[in-house]
């Protein structure tokens, strides 16, 4: 029995945490993205377009420096942020040029979700690459900024990106197959997130490598669903994965989009903006 979404899927976002870039010695998972790659490309030749938001940045830059403890002090996580993420779209560059595809890079901070001008700025950039058939990577500047270290891994800015783009799906690729509940067993599907789901959704026990966990997830999909988005987590290393769900294959937790009226104009920037700052007081 086939997953139906709530439209067709012609705009995905898919967001990769840091233990889907590197491994525990900070080594790029290169066999694993080439795959993920491979599959991106596949999407693009049926007219789905696809957006990376990876993070990544601050795990290739401690394997850069063959580090495998990750630092505490700010200025040593955006130093290496910043070494690593020319490693991180280097690896993509080359990847992405196997599957005759290109890549942008694109970083973002809170900043440019706030501010109305610079976020149609944002928008406007965005189509512009996908327009021309490319790639985008978006990643926070962690160099500049620290809400990425705060804030759960880019979890959050991967509902911000599929909310300014109108993404039809969101995929957060995890090292778990998808939300367990009590019993360990995999939702499959879950239409309202409850005090239930937020009760099995914890953090994450891999601080040298990433923070947020399922809980930060489950906040980045309240803010997706809300923007009428369908949502899926699921494990990065599933075979095809990518390719499978958009056939509608039932792999991971589905989470079904609101009904509320799509928002438009300056109402959508400030139910964006309002999420924005819930995670600036948290």
């Amino acid at each position: 029995m086939t997953r139906t979404f709530q439209r067709p899927i012609k705009r995905i976002v898919v967001k990769l945490g840091s233990s889907q870039i590197a491994d525990s010695k900070m080594r790029p998972r290169t066999l694993q993205l080439s795959a993920l790659c491979r599959q991106i490309s596949q999407l693009y030749k049926k007219g789905v377009e696809v957006v990376l938001v990876s993070s990544g940045a601050i795990a290739l830059g401690m394997g850069e420096l063959g580090e495998t403890k990750r630092s505490t002090e700010l200025a040593q996580l955006q130093a290496r942020a910043a070494i690593g993420q020319a490693a991180l779209m280097r690896l993509y560059s080359e990847l992405f040029r196997k599957v005759r595809l290109k890549c942008g890079q694109v970083l973002l901070t809170w900043d440019d979700f706030d501010n109305r001008t610079r976020f149609l700025n944002a928008r406007h950039t965005l189509e512009a690459i996908l327009k021309k058939g490319v790639v985008p990577v978006i990643n926070e500047n962690d160099t500049t900024s620290t809400e990425e270290i705060k804030f759960g891994d880019n979890d959050k800015l991967s509902a911000l990106v599929a909310s300014l783009l109108h993404a039809d799906l969101l995929v957060i690729l995890s090292d778990v197959e998808g939300l367990y509940d009590a019993d360990k067993k995999v939702y499959e599907e879950v239409r309202e997130i409850t005090a239930e789901i937020e009760g099995v959704a914890g953090g994450t026990k891999n601080t040298h490598m990433a923070r947020g966990g399922m809980r930060a997830k489950i906040d980045a999909i309240k803010i997706a669903t809300h923007a009428r988005i369908s949502c899926v987590i699921t494990a990065g290393n599933i075979k095809d994965v990518l390719v499978r769900l958009v056939k509608g294959e039932r792999i991971g937790t589905y989470f079904i989009e609101k009904k509320e009226k799509l928002l438009d104009g300056d109402s959508e920037h400030e139910f964006i903006r309002s999420h924005f700052k819930n995670s600036k007081g948290r």
